[in-house]
């Protein structure tokens, strides 16, 4: 579980592809200090698991379900990612629940800038926006922000000059692709609602409507 707030700007060293999956390695700095084998580092956004480490660096497994699904595809030599370690118990959640498991991801269509701000429109689809809420939270990159305008077919969030300093979400460009993931209350009370439905029209075969359709 992470926070969405980025500790650390890394940059992809070399990526070794297979067929369909790749391994990264990532140099790093900050997020080496307490790292181990089997840690899980939030990558872009991407709950990754660190599998060797170095004094300068670390490496991570993708598997092709994670490629499909994510922005990783993207990545080249010298590309930066946000990082982030994964949440203490003791630590204060400063952003919201993070769990690194991407639902889809969006298109940059906009930056406009308004004095120490700067608004960025995401294009996606109304599969992912449907759990996009008005002031609610969502993660992009790994990157945990407050929606500042949602519609069925794009969002907006609005850039502090602090986030755009401490994330590469002011690098991108018109076109790039971002890595969303909801807020998981959304998509918990959505599979509840679908489960009750369910279980209420099955309540509706009982021992009189048996009866009265001859099966007893």
């Amino acid at each position: 579980m992470f926070t969405g707030i980025i500790e650390e700007i890394g940059t992809v060293q070399a990526i070794q592809w297979g067929s369909k999956s790749a391994v990264l390695t990532i140099i790093a700095s900050k997020i080496l200090q307490d790292v181990k084998i089997g840690d899980s580092i939030n990558t872009n956004g991407v709950c990754l698991t660190v599998t060797s480490f170095g004094p300068n660096g670390f490496s991570v497994d993708v598997m092709a379900e994670t490629m499909r699904c994510t922005n990783l595809e993207k990545l080249k030599s010298g590309s930066k990612v946000n990082l982030e370690r994964a949440l203490k118990l003791s630590d204060r959640l400063g952003g919201h629940m993070v769990s690194g498991h991407i639902d889809g991801t969006g298109t940059i269509s906009n930056f406009l800038k308004e004095d120490n701000a700067v608004w960025i429109t995401i294009k996606t689809k109304p599969e992912i926006t449907k759990y996009i809420l008005h002031k609610g939270s969502v993660a992009l990159d790994g990157i945990s922000l407050t929606v500042a305008e949602s519609n069925q077919n794009f969002f907006k969030v609005s850039i502090i000059p602090h986030t755009g300093l401490e994330t590469t979400l002011l690098s991108k460009q018109h076109g790039d692709i971002l890595n969303i993931e909801c807020d998981q209350v959304g998509k918990y009370i959505e599979k509840f609602l679908l489960n009750r439905d369910s279980k209420t029209q099955q309540s509706s075969i009982n021992m009189e409507f048996l009866k009265d359709n001859g099966f007893i």
